[in-house]
């Protein structure tokens, strides 16, 4: 590990596809160091399984992309950021290929799939692309069903190899290191590094860095029921809150309709994909019910779809929905989805033969720290990417395989400042203090960590979810209150743990869901709230923006 005192050109906290793709491009202008509380291929994008939208097929077009996700942002979109999103993906996408990515070529149906790596005379123009929700044209460049871990693999490797680059895992960042936080209120808010917690011997290092780059990901693991790594519990969003950042959409978090619904594996997600090649969702009863929910029926949007099997459920009392794949070819399902079919066969679950049990689940955060089209924070020298950001392309609900998108455009834009910050003058070392203790001890009784996340999570699912009311919004206003005096005053006496850290951190990120979601009082995209079913243009079609008191 680094001395504490180094002075790193770019600190980097978080190993997935964002935080690894900056990495790799600012390592040519300086000295780099990724944080990662755990492995450092344990991050949300290793799980994603559709892959990148972008326009590469002849019948597609920007446009349609951009008016695509403009529909599905329900209006607070911002079109330039995405515009800028949509125009730059397919530069963004052969990038990575040339980093060691390989994505699927054209899909031989009868045949299966033919991987880049055995077709390397054929051009990104002859990419295999999927079909999900939202979009009205086929333009998900994928890896088989296992595209997160195949551009997480590969990006590890490049950064592995890279001599400018260090990752340290098993490092939990704790808080930003800010001019504000010193108190020199007499400048403007600058960014000058992290303290960071070694979560095997539990030494706290102050890192300092000319750049901050939080990439952290989204907060799955605020809510019961996730899709989510346990990595994600918005470490970033709330560190960068409790720094001064503005944060804004909070609200919006989107549910995935197609988690899977088993004792065991209660976070593995069916990907939208299938419905994409022809899976249909029933009742339990064998009724198709997305006909009567969306005109585009199971390739609707995902928070339609969602508030669907929501409505669903509560209207049959069952436990799940299922998604039937077995009208489609029965060879052609292992082909085109072989992680997903291996999985469910070792469950007991054959695809091919019987529907999959299906619930929805927390899956991904549209809001974040509000940054600029180069993915800088409202604090000086920390830019936000990836899941932690809110930067205007997702607006209200995310169009499926735009968020792997935005990450690899982001993190170019990011990178892209790395020049002229590699030749600034670094943080005086000399007068940050080193990670002081106090009179904090040992923690003696866990279950006070454990009872509070557990409640926070419950309460989160059951009041903040799918579909939301005023009565309980207030509700849940009034225990995150609690609960945050409680773990501030806990905190303050007892030393840091990961455990203590990722629930100070999901109870500010819950706060701030509840904050907004209160705050919006109409009904838009992933936000819908019965006592106010309707969407206001006049009013609300705008970005709910918190800024720290």
């Amino acid at each position: 590990m680094k001395r504490s005192r180094d002075i790193i050109d770019f600190l980097v906290i978080g190993s997935g596809v964002a935080g690894l793709a900056f990495a790799l491009k600012a390592a040519r202008h300086g000295r780099v160091v990724v944080v990662t509380k755990r492995r450092a291929d344990d991050s949300a994008s290793g799980r994603a399984q559709g892959g990148i939208a972008s326009v590469f097929s002849s019948e597609d077009s920007f446009e349609t992309h951009v008016e695509d996700t403009l529909s599905t942002g329900a209006g607070i979109c911002d079109p330039e950021v995405v515009r800028l999103c949509v125009t730059s993906g397919p530069g963004r996408i052969k990038e990575i290929a040339s980093w060691g990515v390989k994505f699927t070529k054209k899909l031989d149906r009868e045949s299966g799939p033919d991987l880049a790596c055995e077709a390397p005379r054929r051009s990104t123009a002859e990419l295999d692309l999927g079909l999900e929700g939202g979009h009205s044209k086929r333009r998900i460049v994928h890896a088989g069903d296992i595209t997160g871990r195949e551009i997480i693999g590969a990006l590890v490797a490049a950064a592995r190899k890279d001599p400018n680059i260090e990752i340290l895992e098993g490092r939990q960042a704790i808080d930003l290191i800010t001019t504000s936080r010193l108190g020199r209120l007499h400048v403007p808010n600058e960014c000058l590094g992290a303290y960071v917690l070694d979560t095997k011997t539990s030494a706290v290092a102050t890192m300092l860095a000319r750049m901050t780059v939080i990439a952290t990901g989204g907060a799955g693991k605020v809510y019961l029921y996730t899709s989510n790594p346990d990595v994600a519990t918005g470490d970033g969003i709330a560190m960068a809150f409790r720094a001064g950042a503005a944060v804004a959409n909070m609200e919006f978090v989107q549910f995935h309709p197609t988690c899977l619904f088993h004792p065991v594996e209660r976070s593995f997600l069916i990907s939208e994909a299938l419905r994409g090649e022809g899976g249909v969702l029933r009742t339990i009863a064998g009724e198709a019910f997305m006909a009567h929910h969306h005109p585009q029926g199971d390739l609707a949007p995902r928070d339609t779809v969602a508030r669907a099997i929501d409505m669903e459920l509560k209207k049959s009392g069952d436990d799940y929905v299922l998604l039937d794949m077995t009208g489609l070819k029965k060879d052609f399902i292992p082909k085109r989805f072989p992680n997903i079919h291996k999985k469910c066969l070792s469950l007991g679950i054959d695809m091919r033969e019987r529907a999959i049990p299906v619930v929805p689940a927390a899956h991904y955060f549209c809001g974040g720290v509000v940054t600029d089209d180069r993915g800088r924070a409202s604090i000086a020298r920390l830019s936000v990417i990836g899941e932690a950001a809110c930067t205007g392309l997702h607006g209200a609900n995310r169009l499926a395989s735009n968020s792997l998108l935005e990450a690899l455009v982001f993190a170019d834009r990011a990178a892209a400042c790395a020049p002229e910050v590699a030749g600034t003058t670094p943080p005086p070392a000399a007068g940050i203090p080193d990670w002081d203790v106090g009179r904090a001890v040992a923690p003696d009784e866990a279950v006070i960590v454990s009872q509070s996340w557990d409640e926070i999570r419950r309460f989160m699912w059951n009041y903040v979810g799918i579909v939301r009311t005023d009565r309980r919004l207030a509700r849940a206003a009034r225990r995150i209150e609690v609960i945050k005096e409680e773990i501030r005053e806990y905190y303050w006496n007892y030393l840091v743990t990961l455990d203590l850290v990722e629930l100070r951190n999901i109870a500010t990120v819950a706060g701030l869901v509840i904050e907004c979601a209160k705050t919006r009082r109409e009904s838009r995209g992933l936000h819908f709230n019965i006592d106010h079913p309707e969407p206001d243009d006049e009013r609300w079609r705008r970005n709910t923006v918190i800024r720290p008191h």
